[in-house]
């Protein structure tokens, strides 16, 4: 079904009289045509299951998602706007409807359609071809930029004891589910004691002070697993192998494999794992959600958010758990970006210097721009004490000492050198005496010695305009996830980006 504008006298009496803070209503009524076109409505039609059609355009839903962002509105609020805000009936082409064209839970199934079909990326990706037609800016060469922001995840975070006893309760729920029993039943049938209570820790009820009563807390919790799994076994088995069932039991094993370990004091007891397990759930309700650092001192549990930008337009998005490394997304987001253009700089964070893929942008010719790594050591020699010859391959030491980089980009010192230096004390005092290089050492090296010059600082600087962009991102999105999971909080920060970049379409239209 297509959306049809219509451009009335009514219509065009409230986009005239709106206030200059609601300009930017009547620009999105101005533009909708615009932002549609070239088969992006018919992009947007083909998600639709073949049954049948929903009777509200698709495209008028994919406006009110941008709305719903613009006003920070929930989908009962949307609903509500839709029936009594005039400037949203002008974007609408619902002026005088007392009924809103669409419900709650049209709203959650669009938005399932978009990303299921990447659309909220394709929406980003109108706003610029959009942007590109302004003729304002050049296109061909881009200098695109990249950076990070912590984005607080919404579910919450809780200790092993709690995850367990949640994730218990979340394969309860799934049992109720897939078989029709009631939850109360499943707990009283299985003799699940830990369940009984408003939370695990009250329902074991221990002193928490007392090692030996949390040792043996912790073997009657993992029994109780046992006997749920027990039961799954005589009464669910076929259910257990299919979602609902088998993704909670999945997420239940994970939970207990990342956080107990054997008690190495024998007897077949197990105890809670010592050190933090790799990529380790934190949350129940939101199992996609990770611990990050913003820094070295701050902590955050959620993900992080990546925009890549040019022109002060967002050409690319991604958002990932927050203790994934920069350097993961570094290729899909120059590769979003290379569709608007060749791009001949790039501006990156440290974080992104890790990626491999920046070697193969170095040898085409890409310039990459950042502030070199500094790795402090404590007060002893650093890789960049060492005179380092790329041409000739050779690489030497404070104290003199030369040997050949290998292929692998490791130096190895001779033990008989290093054995009698006097400046061993100030040197590593691991037994591998190595220095390893990074593929991209010559630009490393060249960013050293451009940061201690006016000039180069002054390149660095111009980074600044992405972390503007991510300010703009904060004030429109929040720093809080309003959904759970990755998808579909990118999905959230695909539809900022679009807003963002149809308010720069309009103060340049308005210039």
């Amino acid at each position: 079904m297509k959306w049809v504008r219509n451009v009335t006298a009514a219509a065009e009496k409230v986009a005239a009289g709106l206030r200059p803070a609601s300009k930017f209503y009547g620009f999105l009524w101005e533009i909708r045509d615009e932002l549609f076109a070239d088969g992006f409505e018919e992009e947007l039609m083909a998600t639709y299951e073949p049954r049948g059609q929903e009777p509200c355009p698709p495209a008028l839903l994919a406006m009110v998602l941008l709305l719903q962002r613009y006003d920070g509105l929930s989908d009962a609020d949307a609903v509500d706007a839709a029936e009594n805000d005039r400037r949203w009936q002008l974007v609408l082409s619902t002026l005088g409807d007392d009924k809103a064209p669409f419900g709650q839970g049209t709203l959650v199934r669009f938005r399932l359609r978009m990303i299921a079909n990447d659309l909220d990326k394709k929406l980003v990706e109108r706003t610029i071809e959009i942007a590109k037609r302004s003729k304002k800016f050049g296109w061909k060469k881009l200098r695109v930029a990249l950076d990070s922001s912590p984005f607080h995840g919404q579910g919450r975070v809780e200790d092993t004891w709690n995850l367990i006893g949640r994730a218990m309760s979340k394969v309860v729920h799934a049992i109720s589910v897939a078989v029709g029993i009631d939850e109360e039943d499943v707990i009283k049938q299985a003799r699940l004691t830990a369940l009984s209570g408003d939370s695990v820790k009250a329902s074991i009820d221990i002193d928490w002070d007392d090692e030996g009563a949390q040792v043996a807390a912790l073997q009657r919790l993992l029994e109780e697993v046992s006997m749920l799994e027990s039961w799954i076994e005589k009464r669910a088995k076929q259910s257990a192998s299919e979602p609902p069932l088998k993704d909670a039991l999945s997420l239940l094993h994970r939970v207990i494999d990342q956080d107990i370990e054997p008690d190495p004091s024998g007897g077949g007891k197990q105890r809670l794992r010592e050190g933090v397990a790799e990529d380790r759930v934190v949350s129940i309700n939101d199992p996609e959600i990770r611990h990050g650092r913003k820094s070295r001192s701050q902590l955050f549990d959620g993900y992080k958010r990546h925009v890549a930008i040019s022109h002060e337009f967002i050409l690319a998005t991604a958002l990932r758990p927050a203790n994934d490394a920069e350097h993961v997304v570094t290729e899909q987001l120059f590769d979003a970006a290379a569709q608007h253009g060749k791009v001949t700089t790039i501006d990156i964070d440290r974080g992104y210097l890790a990626s491999p893929f920046l070697v193969e942008l170095h040898q085409d010719g890409v310039v990459i721009n950042s502030r070199p790594w500094v790795r402090p050591n404590q007060g002893k020699f650093t890789k960049y004490d060492f005179k380092i010859d790329l041409r000739r391959r050779l690489i030497t030491c404070p104290a003199g000492n030369t040997s050949p980089i290998l292929e692998s980009f490791q130096v190895r010192f001779a033990k008989s050198d290093c054995s009698v230096c006097e400046l061993k004390s100030q040197c590593t005092e691991s037994v591998a005496r190595n220095v390893v290089l990074h593929p991209l050492e010559e630009r490393l090296i060249q960013l050293r010695i451009s940061a201690k010059t006016s000039t180069g600082r002054e390149v660095l600087r111009q980074r600044v305009a992405v972390e503007h962009m991510l300010a703009r991102v904060a004030a429109l999105q929040g720093n809080t996830a309003r959904y759970r999971g990755v998808r579909k909080n990118e999905l959230d920060l695909n539809r900022t980006a679009a807003i963002i970049n149809l308010m720069g379409i309009a103060r340049h239209r308005a210039a």
